[in-house]
């Protein structure tokens, strides 16, 4: 199959094509691989391929809804036995560590009859919104290679909106399904807390702030996915209700009309691009078209109070992770990019009562979205504050890099965090992305819709950025109806960059 035929297809279609004998899994498969080969040098989102071992597994016979499609997984516990488990650290790619068993996410991928054949590009442990680890350079936008496609999932937006394969593995903490779609003119739905597995050596990653899915060009492969993927796993906290209906049924019908309130002003009064709220404008006027009341209106809550909330948590995360990787390899602090030794002291020296003060105020928030939401349906926001930035334009300042490697030398991260530079240096990567974490916090489903590119002096459509929705507990099946018919009214499955 020519790789223009391929993309004209999502993986329900190529899995339509396989089910009758029109194409075999090994021809899809070399078509993923030769796009890869093609693309991959200019965008460095295909990290560790995997093509033998997807070469055998796409020879055998294969059974499920998806026998036979190419896809990614991230690098980052997304686990595939045997094959590197590097996480963007420098340590695990220098100790070459493996996983010894499949994830139960990637079990059931499998169990789908999906064909990984390979890993894709994530910052450092997922930490950041870009994706630009020492351990293998930037992934690049593929509609724009000088600027970013988004993180941490951005190896596995890169190759989705390349076409390489119709989907890719992603998983969110704070937005780290959402904003690569975002940059990269995709479909990301981050599911609710508990949604999805973990499995099988831990059941909850955050407290549940962070969950697994996908990035996908249509709404139905992302429903399709969840369908296949979620539900309790051995272990597993607590019985999440499962959907009403499938949520491919879902997909496949109409929300109704909606009542949504909307906001274009970032929660952290920091500044927001003119393209940004241009893409929200563009949102409430297609779904005023659509039947919808579109109200502006956002939760009442203390948004920058609630941003340190969730990188307290974040920094002990990192702390924990940063021992487990020094246990596991024996390396010392030469194995860990500076910014990451410099969030896990933060979390070292975070005490344990104030810690828990900042898992308390999560119920605040979650009351402040349940009052909201007795208004609404949804909450409307821009995904991104900005277009996708250049490569390299959300690194740490020099002067900065300098102040934490003289801090961490002396140990002096307790002082620094009574200085409130830690807020200083939060605020400004959060204004990047001031919007996204909420629902990280509170537990609950939401997604990035891609329906506006920013103006480009070209002529040609410029970086993609998308709008995001917030939804309460279980609704994720009403985001995806919600966004299949914005799909059907303006589609953006043939706005392809390269």
């Amino acid at each position: 199959m020519k790789f223009e035929e391929y993309r004209q297809f999502d993986a329900m279609g190529l899995a339509e094509l396989v089910g009758k004998g029109e194409v075999a899994a090994s021809e899809l498969l070399e078509t993923a691989i030769a796009r890869a080969e093609q693309v991959n040098p200019s965008l460095n989102g295909l990290i560790i391929p995997l093509y033998e071992q997807a070469r055998e597994r796409a020879a055998a016979p294969l059974e499920g809804p998806l026998a036979g499609v190419p896809m990614l997984v991230k690098d980052l516990f997304q686990e595939m036995g045997g094959a590197p488990s590097y996480q963007g650290n420098k340590a695990r790619k220098k100790n070459d560590i493996r996983a010894d068993q499949d994830s139960t996410l990637v079990a059931r991928w499998k169990a789908a009859g999906l064909v990984p054949f390979g890993r894709t590009n994530t910052p450092e442990f997922g930490a950041k919104g870009i994706t630009e680890p020492d351990s293998y350079g930037p992934a690049r936008n593929p509609w724009n290679p000088d600027h970013t496609p988004g993180g941490s999932s951005g190896g596995s937006a890169a190759m989705v909106a390349s076409g390489v394969v119709p989907v890719a593995g992603a998983n969110d903490g704070g937005g780290s399904i959402r904003i690569p779609a975002a940059c990269c003119g995709l479909f990301g739905l981050k599911p609710g807390r508990g949604r999805t597995p973990w499995g099988p050596t831990f059941t909850e990653a955050m407290h549940g702030i962070a969950v697994n899915h996908v990035l996908t060009r249509s709404v139905r492969d992302s429903a399709l996915l969840l369908d296949l993927t979620h539900g309790d796993e051995r272990g597993s906290l607590f019985q999440i209700a499962p959907p009403a209906q499938p949520y491919q049924v879902a997909a496949a019908s109409r929300p109704g009309t909606l009542r949504i309130g909307f906001s274009t002003a970032s929660p952290l009064g920091t500044p927001v691009d003119p393209e940004a709220v241009k893409a929200v404008e563009k949102t409430v006027a297609l779904l005023r078209e659509l039947g919808h009341e579109v109200v502006e209106a956002e939760p009442q809550m203390d948004a920058k109070q609630m941003c340190m909330d969730w990188l307290s948590v974040w920094f002990g995360q990192c702390a924990a992770e940063v021992d487990e990787v020094k246990a596991l390899t024996g390396c010392g602090d030469e194995g860990f990019e500076l910014d990451t030794l410099a969030i896990a002291a933060f979390g070292r020296a975070t005490p344990a009562h104030e810690y828990v003060k900042c898992q308390t105020r999560w119920q605040q928030y979650m009351i402040a979205l349940d009052t909201f939401l007795e208004q609404y349906d949804f909450w409307l926001t821009p995904t991104l504050a900005m277009p996708p930035a250049r490569i390299g334009e959300m690194a740490t300042p020099g002067w900065q890099q300098s102040a934490l490697k003289m801090l961490l030398k002396v140990g002096g991260e307790k002082l620094l965090m009574k200085t409130g530079m830690i807020e200083q240096m939060a605020m400004e990567n959060f204004k990047y992305m001031p919007f996204t974490q909420f629902a990280n916090v509170t537990g609950v489903p939401a997604m990035s819709v891609p329906l506006h590119w920013c103006d480009s002096a070209s002529g040609k459509p410029g970086l993609p950025l998308g709008s995001q929705f917030v939804g309460g507990h279980g609704d994720e099946g009403k985001l995806l109806a919600l966004a299949a018919q914005l799909e059907d009214a303006a589609p953006w499955f043939d706005k392809v960059p390269m």
